[in-house]
């Protein structure tokens, strides 16, 4: 468990945080691992990213979710764990702030796409395995940390119009609903009752509210997994910009998205009823880097 922050210190590349624990009478016959980590974040998604190429170590639910603890752990939305795959330049595992491991999103996959070009795993176009499948990435700039990545997404077969909301599988479940003065919405409250409805048992889903606004959709999320908005979601922008396709009945089209955290692009064709040639860009962010130590 993650106890406190040791101590802060700069380097010249970037913030170098070290965040060790307490030795409890539990973790005496566990054997201390230090864990070199940076962070990340998509539109002020972010994300704890972590290299362990050749699986030396299991990270447990319970670990994760410490990691992930804003006020005792690094903090963060989720976290990634990179490892090497035959078929691909690597493999992404995705866990939510809850320590569960869980499906695709689309802000941690641009952010990996960055770590991967940082750490000489991949160059700067990129193929990699998600928990959806295989993924695409593009980097398209990139200087002092922050790069803008284009991210292909997988195809979606269906959109279920419910003439209220839309519901739709971009990578992970989405729900979708436009709404006037989403600014001023309790999103916590308002997503949590429909993550959490009997509608959508027992795995829920996540919840997006999006409006148009001068020719771009404003999007705030609720995400499954934090139990909380978040100042963006990559596989929720995407979904929105589908559903409002739908709801418009476009053939193709390139849809700007303004969220909390930064704004991004949703590009897409439908052919025979299925959205294929999914893109979604936007910013990736290197933060800082620094190690931790788990009993392993």
């Amino acid at each position: 468990m993650l106890r406190g922050i040791h101590g802060i210190s700069l380097n010249n590349k970037s913030t170098y945080l070290s965040v060790f624990p307490v030795k409890s009478d539990t973790m005496a016959q566990n054997t201390r691992r230090t864990i070199k980590f940076e962070k990340y974040h998509g539109a002020g998604n972010d994300f704890i990213m972590i290299k362990n190429l050749d699986k030396t170590y299991h990270l447990s639910t319970e670990q994760i979710a410490a990691l992930c603890n804003r006020r005792t752990g690094i903090g963060a939305d989720g976290l990634i764990i990179i490892i090497k795959d035959e078929s691909t330049d690597y493999k992404m595992h995705y866990y939510n702030a809850d320590g569960k491991e869980s499906t695709m999103c689309g802000n941690g996959g641009r952010c990996v796409a960055a770590f991967a070009y940082e750490n000489e795993i991949g160059g700067l176009n990129q193929k990699f395995t998600g928990p959806d499948g295989v993924h695409h990435a593009k980097i398209n700039s990139q200087s002092e940390g922050l790069f803008n990545i284009t991210l292909q997404l997988s195809d979606v077969k269906q959109i279920n119009n419910h003439e209220s909301f839309f519901t739709l599988n971009t990578g992970s479940p989405h729900y979708v609903t436009f709404a006037h003065n989403i600014e001023s919405m309790d999103v916590k409250s308002q997503g949590r009752k429909i993550r959490f409805s009997s509608q959508f048992a027992p795995n829920g889903l996540n919840v997006n509210f999006a409006e148009e606004k001068n020719g771009k959709l404003f999007v705030r999320t609720y995400e499954r997994g934090v139990e909380d908005e978040t100042l963006s979601c990559g596989t929720g922008v995407t979904a929105a910009a589908l559903a409002w396709a739908e709801k418009k009945q476009l053939q193709k089209g390139s849809v700007k998205i303004i969220t909390r955290g930064g704004e991004m692009q949703v590009s897409f064709s439908k052919k025979n009823d299925i959205y294929t040639e999914i893109y979604l860009s936007g910013p990736a962010k290197r933060v800082f880097e620094g190690e931790t130590w788990v009993y392993i």
